[in-house]
C-alpha cells in the first residue's frame, strides 16, 4: 500500500470507528451497555498502565490505588462535604496526582523489581486504609454519590452516561497517542530502552520518571471520577488485588508498548470476565496462564503480532532489497581563531576511583584544547572506560577535579553535562533498539526540557512546530551521516559497522563541544576504519574537541595530535604519537618491541 493510500485509509478507519462507537448503544441491552460502561472506565487505567509501564519502563503496579484515590475523593467530597460533583471531581483528580509524585519517589532509588514490590506495597496499603478507615467507610463504602450535572442531561442512564465516557475516554487517548508520538515520548521510551544512554544525550531521568507516574495517576483519577459518577457508590472490593491483576495482564496481553494495543487488552478481557463471572477462581488462573504465554512468546502482545509479522516478511526477501549505506558528508570548516587563549576544553586534575578495595584510577590528570583530537590508549583493565564514565558522570570521582571549558563539572549528572556540551558514544553500543534510526537521532536533537510538559495541555501548536523543525534537523544529519534509507528502521537490524556510524551521529545530534569516543572502530573492517578517520577529522575541523579511546594503534597515529597512555590507573606517558611511539614505559606495558617494530606512523593530518 503506497503513502497516499495509507494517508485515505486512516482518517476513513477514524470516521468509521467514530460512527460505530457512536452507534453501539443503539444495539445494546441494559446489563450489556453496563458492561461496556465499565469497559471505558479499564481502558482509561490502562491507557494510564500503558503509559508508566510500555512508554517509560516504569513498573507501576500501585494504578488500582490511583482509581481509588480519584474514586474515594470524589465519594467523599460530594457526600461528606457537600461539594458539586464537578469540582470535587477536578480535586479527586489533583489528589490522584500529588498520590502519583509521591509513589514516583521511589522510582528515582530504585527499578526492576524492586520498583515493582514497593509499588504494590503501596497499592495493599491504600487497600487496607479503604477497609478499615471511617472515613471512607469501612467495608461498606460510600454510597449516594450524586448524579454528575451535565446541562439537564439525566446522567443516571447509562445510555447517556456511556456518551460522557465515550468523548472523555476519545479525548484521552488522542492526548496520549500525542504524547508517545512526540518529545516527550520518545525520551521516555529510551530511558525504558537504556536509561544510561538517555540521560549521556540529555534525558532528565529522574524527572521522566516522574512524569510517567504524573500521567499514569491522572487517567487513574479520571477513571475514578468516571467509575464513582456510574455506580455512585465505591467499596473496597472494587480496588482489590484481584482487579489490579486484571488490570496487569489487560496491559500485558494487549501490548504495553502500545496505547492501542492496551486499549484493546482492557476492552477484551472486559468482555471475557463477564462471560465467566461465574467462574472466577478458573479465570484468575486462565488469566494468569494467558498472561505467561504472552510474556514467553509475544512479549510485545497482541498489538506487536503484525510488526513481528512484518519483520518475518522482509527478512525472507533476502539481502537484495537492503538499503545502502551512503558517503558521510563533511561538516564546514569552523573559524579556530582564539582557541589557545581560552580555557581547555577538559581538564581532568588528579582524577582518582576506587571500587570498594579496587583503585581504577589513581591521580588522572590530562588537559586538552579546544580543537585538539586526543588518544587515550593503555592495556585491557587500565582504567580508560573509568575515566570516560567519570568524565561523563556516570560514576563519581573518588577525589580529584574535572573541568569542561573552564567550569568545575565534577559530580554534574550525565543529563546536565550533555546540556553542557559534552557527548559520548560506549565501548559496547547503546543505541535504543525499539526506537528507529531516526527516533535515536530525535531524541539526542530534542534539548527541551522534562518541565515544560505544561505545553502538552495549555500550548500543544508549540510541540506540533517544534516537531516538524526536529524532523527536518534529523533529516538533515541523517543524510549527512549517509543514513537516510535506514531512517525507519530498528538499529539492532543493521550492521555493526553501520550501528556504530549511527551512534556517531547520534552524539553529533546534541551540537557538542567535546566528543568522547569509546572505542570507535571496534569491529570495522579496514574501509569502515578509513571512513571512520575521516568523519572524526571533519567533526574536530567543525570545531568540536575530540578525545577517543583506541586499540586501534594505526588509526590512533595516524589521527591523533597528542596521545595519553594509561596503565594501572595512572598516566605512564603522554605525547605526541612518535614520542610516545617510542617511549620505553608504554613499550613494556602496552605495545611490546615486536609491536612497535610493526607500528605505522605517518604524519598527523591537522
Amino acid at each position: 500500500m503506497s503513502l497516499k493510500d495509507r494517508r485515505l485509509v486512516r482518517p476513513a478507519t477514524l470516521v468509521a470507528l467514530l460512527v460505530a462507537a457512536w452507534a453501539l448503544p443503539y444495539g445494546l441491552g441494559g446489563y450489556a451497555i453496563h458492561v461496556v460502561d465499565i469497559a471505558l472506565v479499564f481502558a482509561l487505567l490502562a491507557i494510564g498502565m500503558g503509559l508508566a509501564m510500555g512508554i517509560a519502563g516504569q513498573i507501576n503496579l500501585a494504578q488500582i490505588a490511583f482509581f481509588g484515590v480519584g474514586a474515594y475523593t470524589t465519594a467523599i467530597l460530594t457526600t461528606h462535604n457537600g461539594l458539586g460533583f464537578w469540582p470535587a471531581a477536578a480535586l479527586a483528580v489533583v489528589a490522584a496526582a500529588l498520590i502519583g509524585l509521591l509513589v514516583a519517589i521511589p522510582a528515582l532509588r530504585m527499578q526492576s523489581h524492586y520498583l515493582g514490590i514497593v509499588t504494590l506495597g503501596l497499592a495493599l496499603g491504600f487497600i487496607n486504609w479503604t477497609t478499615n478507615a471511617g472515613l471512607a467507610g469501612g467495608a461498606d463504602g460510600i454510597s449516594a454519590i450524586p448524579v454528575p450535572p451535565m446541562f439537564g442531561v439525566d446522567l443516571s442512564s447509562e445510555y447517556l452516561y456511556y456518551y460522557l465516557e465515550v468523548v472523555v475516554f476519545a479525548a484521552a487517548l488522542a492526548f496520549g497517542l500525542f504524547v508517545v508520538r512526540t518529545s516527550l515520548g520518545r525520551r521516555m521510551r529510551a530511558m525504558r530502552d537504556d536509561p544510561l544512554a538517555a540521560g549521556a544525550i540529555g534525558a532528565e531521568i529522574p524527572l521522566l520518571r516522574m512524569t510517567a507516574f504524573l500521567l499514569s495517576s491522572l487517567y487513574g483519577g479520571v477513571a475514578g471520577v468516571l467509575y464513582a459518577g456510574l455506580i455512585r457508590f465505591v467499596a473496597p472490593d472494587t480496588f482489590n488485588i484481584a482487579n489490579m491483576f486484571l488490570l496487569l495482564a489487560m496491559v500485558v496481553i494487549g501490548g504495553r508498548q502500545s496505547l492501542v494495543g492496551c486499549v484493546i487488552g482492557a476492552a477484551g478481557l472486559s468482555l471475557v470476565r463477564e462471560q465467566l463471572v461465574d467462574y472466577p477462581t478458573y479465570a484468575q488462573l486462565g488469566f494468569g496462564v494467558v498472561v505467561v504465554l504472552m510474556v514467553v512468546f509475544a512479549p510485545t502482545g497482541l498489538a506487536g503480532i503484525p510488526a513481528r509479522v512484518r519483520g518475518v516478511l522482509e527478512r525472507r526477501r533476502g539481502s537484495s532489497e537492503r538499503a545502502a549505506l551512503r558517503p558521510f558528508q563533511p561538516y564546514e570548516a569552523a573559524e579556530r581563531a582564539g582557541e589557545e587563549d581560552g580555557p581547555p576544553m577538559l581538564e581532568v586534575r588528579e582524577v582518582s576511583k576506587h571500587f570498594r578495595g579496587l583503585r581504577a584510577l589513581k591521580d588522572v590528570s590530562l588537559t586538552v584544547n579546544p580543537g585538539e583530537i586526543r588518544g587515550i590508549v593503555g592495556p585491557n583493565g587500565s582504567g580508560k572506560t573509568t575515566l570516560f564514565n567519570v568524565v561523563s558522570g556516570f560514576y563519581r570521582a573518588s577525589g580529584g577535579r574535572i573541568a569542561l571549558a573552564g567550569r568545575t563539572v565534577s559530580g554534574v549528572r550525565p543529563y546536565r553535562l550533555s546540556l553542557l556540551g559534552l557527548a559520548r558514544t560506549f565501548q559496547n553500543l547503546r543505541l535504543f533498539a525499539d526506537l528507529t534510526v531516526k527516533d535515536n537521532v530525535l531524541v539526542a536533537l530534542d534539548r527541551t526540557r522534562a518541565h515544560a510538559i505544561w505545553r502538552y495541555v495549555l500550548w500543544p501548536v508549540a510541540i506540533w512546530r517544534q516537531e516538524h523543525r526536529l524532523n527536518h534537523q534529523a533529516d538533515a544529519l541523517l543524510a549527512r551521516f549517509g543514513l537516510t534509507e535506514f531512517a525507519g528502521a530498528p538499529p539492532g537490524s543493521l550492521p555493526y559497522g553501520i550501528q556504530r556510524r549511527i551512534e556517531i551521529a547520534r552524539a553529533m545530534a546534541g551540537s557538542p563541544r567535546l566528543l568522547l569516543l569509546d572505542e570507535p572502530a571496534a569491529g570495522l573492517n579496514g574501509e569502515e576504519v578509513r571512513q571512520l578517520a575521516e568523519i572524526v577529522r571533519s567533526i574536530r575541523d567543525s570545531g568540536v574537541t575530540v578525545v577517543l579511546i583506541e586499540h586501534n594503534m594505526g588509526l590512533v597515529m595516524s589521527l591523533c595530535e597528542r596521545v595519553t597512555v594509561l596503565a594501572g590507573g595512572t598516566v605512564i606517558a603522554e605525547g605526541t604519537p612518535a614520542e610516545v611511539a617510542g617511549d620505553a614505559a608504554v613499550i613494556e606495558a602496552y605495545l611490546g618491541d615486536s609491536a612497535m617494530a610493526d607500528l605505522p606512523l605517518p604524519e598527523v593530518t591537522q
